[in-house]
């Protein structure tokens, strides 16, 4: 029971944030899945979001990267924001692309966590390309989501 409970302040601590989030909602960004400790972000990159290579922009892959981090980190019901993170890109994405963030938690002791994201290329092709690996630093802040 205690699992199915976990699940469920997983889901509405994601559902509060990004109900709440204009900047990730205005990058079409939909969340694919929730569990404690855990998130998976989706975005497709449109036309708007590549720079004068065509490449996607790589602020906007570290965007889709913090959002799954953001969403990760605050599925224990309090409020937690980021204390700060490292990406590495590795493949570029481009216009069309559907790419996944998944985060999940690697260690969390007392208000400070860390969470390691990987961004995907999952469409199109089929197989899935890392873009970016991102490592993000959480603190809570002892707060109720609400």
């Amino acid at each position: 029971m205690a699992e199915e409970d976990g699940y469920e302040v997983a889901r509405r601590g994601a559902e509060t944030m990004l109900g709440r989030d204009v900047a990730s909602r205005g990058l079409g960004m939909e969340l694919v899945e929730v569990a404690p400790g855990r998130a998976v972000i989706a975005m497709r990159i449109r036309d708007d979001m590549v720079n004068g290579y065509g490449l996607c922009h790589g602020g906007l892959l570290a965007s889709v990267a913090d959002t799954a981090f953001a969403v990760a980190c605050n599925t224990y019901g309090e409020v937690t924001v980021a204390a700060g993170f490292d990406i590495t890109f590795l493949e570029s994405g481009r216009a069309g692309d559907l790419v996944h963030a998944s985060a999940v938690e690697r260690a969390r002791r007392g208000r400070s966590g860390l969470y390691d994201v990987t961004v995907t290329r999952v469409e199109p092709g089929g197989g899935e390309v890392v873009l970016a690996e991102f490592r993000g630093r959480s603190r809570s802040l002892g707060k109720p989501i609400s």
